[in-house]
């Protein structure tokens, strides 16, 4: 699923229009990581307090560099959700704090709330590259930058989100209100953890929500302390409770609950139904869900060709492959299709892999164990159905989940690793002829969240954009996000938008109220 991204430095060659908008934080100085932060949040936070769970459960968390257990978290199940939503009802209730404050003070705690983060960036950074393994680099200068950007971007919107007066016929005065939907279940993905926090917190404490959130049991480090700095900043006790836990114990819960009014997931596919169903056979609860992809990047013969292998290796490779939106099924047109393939390798060959803390490293391990040996397994299926692996396929280093970066050649529509979401570095190179019979192979998925094309041409980067069936098209880049443009999938990559102001939707009731007035004048 989702992610982020960026232009990082040494990817952006290409025009100085593209490069632009991260040259301000490339040049900013990254301070030395501490490769051992210490722990400071690892219970439930409920209420603005700290909790073990009901329970008394604790589970491991990882370092995916090394294998070895951080700490143990409290593990949260469906004793500490009903608390958490307890809490949550308290504190939307009618007449709290919460209710009665005043729009733009949601906003000014949202702003503090990305003040605290730019205070602490450099910890938070290095927690979520110890427990995620992303290189510290990413973390500091992408995604800690992006997590800002989407706080504030949404606590702009706190006081400007609102309803409209509406001229009805005969002596009436009708207006409508956009009111909170009340208490928001959230459940956020493993790869991306704090600015997966952000895009849920952001749209929901805006529009005056209440939240439950269940976070990754792969990686609840860092969000975990985000709870200490929610508090901090001010939000009354109740509005956010964060719950570390599993799927199918607290996921579940809180799909469930017949006192949880809205559920949003990132995640796969495959619990996006189960959290659909769940939802509707409880309360109808409403549910948005930004699921699996496997985007199409398409590379037209007149792309220019430094650029174009540039940003379909990022594409692939950026979080380690980790990312909903991976321009997994790269198409290039045949009569450039040789030489894109040996660049392409040649690129995936140079690509550093090893230590997240060091600064050379571009390629940190995988998340965990699960996702390692599942990765080797579609290279394995890949070579077995007959696709050409031309470098990589194996682990990169003798602990931790490291893999090599991966490039397959040859690849058909029909193979398992053209069709399945691999979710890491492994690149898939496909050959075309023509622009419609690209864009029929590329909508040949039962995904449609993301996907690019590459070319000089106007025309047929407008035709094959409006032909293709995904959330977002890029033209000539990739992994261009923003807090201003939404993001969300066509069929089984779920729906809903997240992100700009069509990301509020999901939050707000719109109530209409017609009032009996003696006379009506224009």
């Amino acid at each position: 699923m989702l992610r982020a991204a960026v232009r990082v430095s040494r990817l952006c060659r290409g025009p100085a229009a593209l490069r632009a908008p991260f040259s301000a934080a490339a040049a900013s100085p990254i301070p030395a990581p501490n490769p051992r932060p210490d722990i400071a949040c690892n219970k439930i936070f409920i209420n603005n307090e700290w909790h073990d769970a009901v329970s008394k459960k604790t589970f491991p968390t990882i370092n995916p560099a090394t294998g070895e257990v951080i700490c143990q978290v409290a593990e949260g199940d469906k004793a500490d959700v009903d608390k958490a939503v307890k809490a949550a009802k308290a504190a939307f209730q009618l007449g709290s704090p919460w209710r009665r404050m005043d729009a733009s003070h949601r906003g000014k705690l949202l702003n503090r709330l990305a003040d605290l983060i730019e205070r602490d960036r450099a910890y938070l950074a290095a927690l979520e590259t110890l427990d995620n393994g992303k290189p510290y680099s990413i973390s500091y200068l992408v995604d800690l930058d992006m997590v800002v950007k989407c706080l504030r971007y949404f606590a702009g919107w706190s006081d400007k989100f609102h309803g409209k007066t509406i001229p009805l016929d005969g002596d009436f005065f009708c207006y409508t209100r956009h009111e909170p939907v009340g208490v928001c279940g959230q459940i956020i993905p493993w790869n991306f953890p704090l600015l997966m926090q952000a895009w849920k917190l952001g749209p929901a404490l805006a529009t005056g929500n209440v939240v439950v959130m269940k976070v990754a049991e792969q990686t609840p480090l860092s969000a975990l302390y985000v709870a200490n700095l929610i508090k901090e900043a001010g939000f009354p006790p109740g509005v956010v409770n964060i719950i570390p836990g599993y799927g199918p114990t607290a996921g579940a819960a809180i799909s469930s609950h017949m006192d949880i009014d809205k559920v949003a997931f990132t995640g796969s596919t495959e619990v996006g139904h189960m959290i659909q169903k769940a939802a509707a056979e409880s309360n109808l609860k409403r549910v948005t869900l930004e699921l699996g992809g496997k985007s199409p990047n398409i590379i037209m013969s007149d792309a220019d060709m430094d650029w174009a292998v540039d940003q379909a290796h990022f594409a692939l490779f950026f979080n380690q492959g980790q990312c909903c939106c991976a321009g997994s099924r790269t198409y290039v047109q045949e009569d450039i299709y040789q030489e894109f393939v040996e660049r392409s390798v040649e690129k995936a060959k140079n690509r550093v892999v090893g230590n997240p803390f060091d600064f050379k490293t571009e390629q940190g391990p995988q998340v965990d164990e699960e996702q390692f040996k599942k990765i080797l397994g579609y290279i394995n299926t890949g070579k077995q159905e007959g696709a050409k692996l031309l470098c990589g396929g194996n682990p990169a280093a003798d602990r931790g989940y490291f893999i090599q970066p991966t490039v397959f050649g040859d690849v058909q529509d029909n193979m398992t690793i053209a069709r399945e979401e691999i979710f890491g570095p492994v690149m898939q190179l496909l050959k075309f002829k023509t622009i419609e019979e690209v864009i029929e192979r590329a909508n040949n998925s039962r995904y449609g969240l993301a996907a690019a094309v590459f070319t000089k041409d106007i025309e047929k980067a407008n035709y094959v954009s409006h032909g293709l069936r995904a959330g977002t098209v890029w033209v000539n880049c990739y992994n261009v996000f923003g807090a201003q443009a939404p993001f969300g999938g066509y069929k089984a990559s779920g729906n809903g938008r997240e992100l700009g102001e069509y990301g509020l939707e999901a939050y707000i009731e719109v109530k209409n109220v017609t009032i009996k007035v003696p006379q009506k004048n224009s």
